[in-house]
């Protein structure tokens, strides 16, 4: 009793923290691949591989902005200005959800942002997208974000 006592204790707190990923564990794994890719992209200021994580005919919603749809526009939005970089960008899930070839996910990011004089700014926030399967690829179809002060 003491060892199985012990054995909950260890593995409880885990349990607490996990996302929630509902869904086909192959294309869950997809997901996050994509996700991790990403951030890797961001950071890399590649706005021409960032804009082909979504859809021909994705759609952004950020925040204070009109939404911005296609390749286009999705590349326009994401190059960054001369002299600015993005040196940290995570995204983290909270809950990925698939239902045949459609899927959500949400949860938090944040970043670091360096200007041009050299100084970083942080930022985190919130998003919630959605995915479409097409061809066996996951891609992004919609994107919604906004900043939040602090994670609770």
């Amino acid at each position: 009793m003491k060892k199985i006592t012990m054995l909950l204790l260890a593995v409880l707190p885990l349990w607490l923290c996990a996302q929630n990923y509902n869904g086909p564990e192959e294309d869950i794994e997809i997901i996050l691949g994509h996700i991790k890719a990403f951030s890797q992209h961001v950071m890399a200021g590649d706005h021409e591989q960032i804009a082909a994580a979504y859809t021909e005919d994705g759609k952004i919603f950020p925040s204070g902005r009109k939404i911005i749809s296609g390749q286009e526009g999705l590349q326009n939005y994401w190059a960054l200005p001369e002299g600015i970089s993005i040196t940290h960008h995570k995204v983290t899930p909270e809950e990925i959800t698939i239902s045949g070839d459609q899927a959500y996910d949400y949860g938090y990011y944040e970043g670091k942002t360096k200007l041009k004089d050299g100084t970083e700014s942080s930022w985190q926030g919130k998003y919630v997208i959605v995915w479409k399967k097409i061809e066996g690829d996951w891609k992004i179809y919609l994107d919604i974000w906004n900043r939040v002060e602090e994670k609770e």
